[in-house]
């Protein structure tokens, strides 16, 4: 297991060579739950993600003999990229195996950064056989998070933290494979032992909890998630004695939520991040909101590598999720001005119509009518409700789809 030492030694040798992040107040965030929320924002990292961390700690050490041969990685996304530009940055040779379903984003910024992309799997465990078979023509595999060197250079966050916010009471980190989670949670709990350390992971995936509950590393379901950063179908042989050590609590959330967190973010504190990067924040909004989180809270915010046409579903699904996206059918004459004052009356109730399409040729509509779709813009469920009252009120016959 490695220790505190490994860890400090670790962020020596990334002096210089990655971006210490911010940890800033959430006066937002701060006033709706009632505790003073900081955000450890390594979304700001280079190549997006805490990942370049643990690569480029795990690059920088390697022999000589290794840096002819090159390296060899696989990833979702993340770790493809930490590795691609930590290689680099060495001018060794970088060959990267991410899942079939792997980000497109990803993949280019992968290939940008100097990676020779290979897609194989269904998910990251298949991913992560093929390249250990590279492995075995000579190329050094760089595992994603279970070795010892990629814990120790994840865990220089920790070191950040504590220096940034000694007062830290609670942490609320992701957890896939465990790198990120066992490397923070060990250089914070050998600072600060009182410090409360609580893992998210994604309900679809969960491979931590499975873990827990069995006392070793089991395999769960691969299914796709939003969070596929953290989308990890088995704790790590490495990560997960640390886990059992130092981590308090292990909570999960559900798509809805990581969506919604997604654009809370985005929208109260401008700050892009990826599904798994929001894990933290969907966790305090939702299973942990009524839980006593003490007085200094910190969410990790791991990464903001997001496909924008993704970045665009999520916001939509964000929307309706807090009712703030109302899109219903009504039924209304085909005739001059029936239009003109449904759209009318929407306005008079505050709506701001974003999309509209006619339909005159559903089967199931008399001749005489026609069959109007709307996307309205709302304040939020009281207003959704206003709206649909108004348009009662006016004889409109509404289909609700919210």
């Amino acid at each position: 297991m490695i220790s505190l030492s490994d860890i400090q030694a670790a962020q020596e040798r990334l002096s210089g060579l990655i971006i210490r992040t911010p940890l800033v107040f959430s006066q937002t965030l701060s006033r709706m739950y009632g505790v003073r929320v900081f955000l450890k924002l390594e979304n700001l990292q280079t190549t997006g993600s805490f990942k370049l961390r643990g690569s480029l700690n795990k690059i920088k050490l390697l022999p000589n003999a290794s840096r002819t041969t090159g390296v060899v990685a696989a990833s979702a996304g993340n770790h493809a990229q930490g590795v691609a530009y930590a290689a680099s940055l060495a001018g060794i040779p970088a060959t990267v195996v991410m899942p079939q379903w792997a980000s497109l984003s990803k993949q280019l910024a992968t290939e940008g950064y100097g990676g020779l992309v290979l897609r194989h799997g269904q998910d990251l465990t298949e991913a992560l056989a093929k390249a250990q078979e590279l492995a075995d023509t000579g190329l050094t595999f760089i595992h994603p998070y279970d070795d010892p060197q990629i814990i120790a250079g994840q865990g220089t966050l920790g070191l950040e933290i504590m220096a940034d916010l000694p007062e830290v009471e609670t942490i609320l980190i992701p957890v896939g494979g465990g790198g990120l989670a066992a490397g923070v949670a060990l250089a914070l709990k050998s600072i600060k032992p009182s410090v409360r350390i609580i893992g998210v992971q994604a309900r679809l995936t969960p491979s931590a909890q499975a873990a827990r509950e069995t006392g070793r590393p089991v395999p769960v379901p691969s299914s796709a998630t939003l969070a596929d950063g953290i989308n990890v179908t088995c704790l790590g042989q490495q990560t997960f004695p640390i886990l059992q050590e130092y981590l308090d609590d292990l909570v999960l959330v559900s798509e809805s939520e990581i969506a919604d967190a997604v654009l809370l973010l985005l929208e109260k504190k401008k700050i892009l991040c990826e599904g798994a990067g929001a894990v933290p924040a969907a966790a305090l909004t939702q299973v942990l909101k009524d839980r006593n989180l003490g007085r200094r809270l910190v969410l990790l915010i791991s990464g903001g590598n997001i496909d924008i046409p993704l970045l665009e579903r999520v916001v939509q699904r964000g929307l309706i999720n807090s009712h703030r996206l109302l899109t219903v059918r009504v039924i209304l004459p085909d005739s001059p001005g029936s239009l003109g004052r449904l759209t009318t009356l929407l306005g008079q109730a505050g709506a701001n119509i974003l999309h509209l399409d006619h339909d005159r040729l559903g089967l199931d509509l008399p001749l005489k009518d026609t069959r109007v779709y709307l996307a309205l813009e709302t304040k939020g469920p009281q207003h959704c409700q206003e709206i649909r009252e108004t348009l009662a009120d006016a004889g409109y016959l509404v289909d609700n789809r919210v």
